[in-house]
């Protein structure tokens, strides 16, 4: 079997073969930038907050104007005077609702308040809008304390145990949650003990 004759090594065939500090000082240099520029990149599967934000800013992201929106209050001819309102994400699309508590300004007396959650399209110059009637006015009661928290609407409502009961002093209390749940809004009610308030 025939062998080809192993070269032999000369010096000046070596002398690009030998390290040198500045070799290895390029290569450490080249290894650190290429460690950093894996540092910036992100894998494309992965959850990011922008991602879980919803898809733009703007009008859909701040809760409708209260003051803006047209009730299906008839006042028969009084003005109407939204008294208290609250804000929040009740159904989890990512686009805060606002619930307004609003009566009838009837000048006198205690007009019965209506409980309204109202959402706002997303296109620019969209009026809100009323999608739910937590309370209406038939049920002759005062709504107070107006809050949104965990998307669940709670708001203290006063009223009356019996037809004798002047209207200028409520004597019942309830503590009513509403939490929206399966496409509609599910009411929870605590009365609290007969009494003037």
């Amino acid at each position: 079997m025939l062998h080809t004759p192993a070269t032999l090594a000369t010096p000046d065939t070596l002398a690009h073969t030998r390290t040198r500090p500045l070799h290895w000082l390029a290569t450490a240099t080249a290894m650190a930038a290429v460690i950093a520029a894996a540092g910036f990149v992100q894998p494309a599967t992965g959850s990011t907050a922008a991602a879980e934000e919803p898809a733009a800013k703007g009008p859909q992201a701040t809760a409708p104007d209260a003051a803006a929106a047209a009730y299906p209050l008839d006042c028969k001819g009084a003005p109407q005077a939204v008294t208290a309102t609250a804000q929040g994400d009740l159904d989890g699309d990512g686009r805060p609702e606002t619930v307004a508590a609003v009566r009838c300004d009837a000048g006198s007396g205690t007009p019965p308040h209506a409980i309204y959650v109202l959402t706002q399209d997303p296109a620019e110059g969209a009026r809100p809008r009323v999608v739910a009637t937590l309370l209406d006015t038939p049920q002759r009661q005062t709504a107070t304390e107006l809050t949104v928290r965990d998307r669940t609407v709670t708001a203290s409502l006063l009223g009356y145990s019996g037809p004798e009961v002047p209207r200028c002093c409520p004597d019942k209390k309830q503590l009513a949650k509403w939490r929206w749940a399966d496409g509609k809004f599910r009411q929870e009610l605590t009365d609290s003990a007969a009494r003037s308030v």
